[in-house]
């Protein structure tokens, strides 16, 4: 298995949180404001989403491309960890808004929605990019050992980020909010 692979399957976990996370503005625009919902799709982002997968990512994979002749600098690296950074700022964003909206600004809903929906839509483009243009480049560049490497870095990083329950929690958290938001979880 390719160590780009493991990167995809947590891809798939980040869309299902996406899915979650547009359901919740539209409930919020319809009057159904659930700021929980905000405030547990910011705690998977912050910890799953960038802690662990773009650490990963900006850690390991992005670090070791260049060495195999995929610029860090002026290509696909440096657009993904541009766009990495836009994605904090729509989560900065959102964390602000939900705790001004909770601390009774009703205006602040409008932002919550805002960065919320900025988050999705950047990260709706930004995983195909990566599935289908980066991971590819370094799966045929890597060599074999290199590969190897990855693979064993991916489990050292997952190791000191999350202790098999805390990753059990969040597939967990994942299923229930789709369960609570009537979305069908696959």
């Amino acid at each position: 298995m390719e160590p780009t692979q493991v990167l995809k399957d947590e891809h798939r976990l980040i869309e299902r949180m996406l899915k979650v996370l547009e359901a919740a503005c539209q409930k919020a625009e319809q009057g159904d404001m659930r700021p929980l919902v905000f405030e547990k799709a910011v705690d998977f982002i912050k910890n799953y989403a960038d802690r662990n997968h773009h650490g990963k990512e900006e850690d390991i994979l992005y670090a070791t491309m260049p060495q195999y002749g995929i610029p860090k600098e002026g290509g696909p690296i440096a657009v993904m960890l541009y766009e990495h950074d836009d994605g904090r700022k729509f989560v900065k964003g959102l964390v602000e808004a939900t705790e001004n909206y909770k601390k009774g600004n009703q205006a602040a809903l409008k932002a919550m929605v805002s960065n919320a929906r900025g988050y999705v839509n950047l990260l709706g483009q930004h995983i195909p990019k990566e599935d289908g243009i980066l991971y590819p480049m370094s799966e045929a560049v890597l060599p074999p050992k290199a590969k190897e490497e990855l693979a064993r870095q991916f489990v050292e990083a997952d190791k000191k980020v999350f202790t098999p329950a805390q990753r059990a929690g969040y597939l967990r958290a994942v299923a229930e909010l789709e369960h609570e938001l009537g979305l069908n979880s696959k």
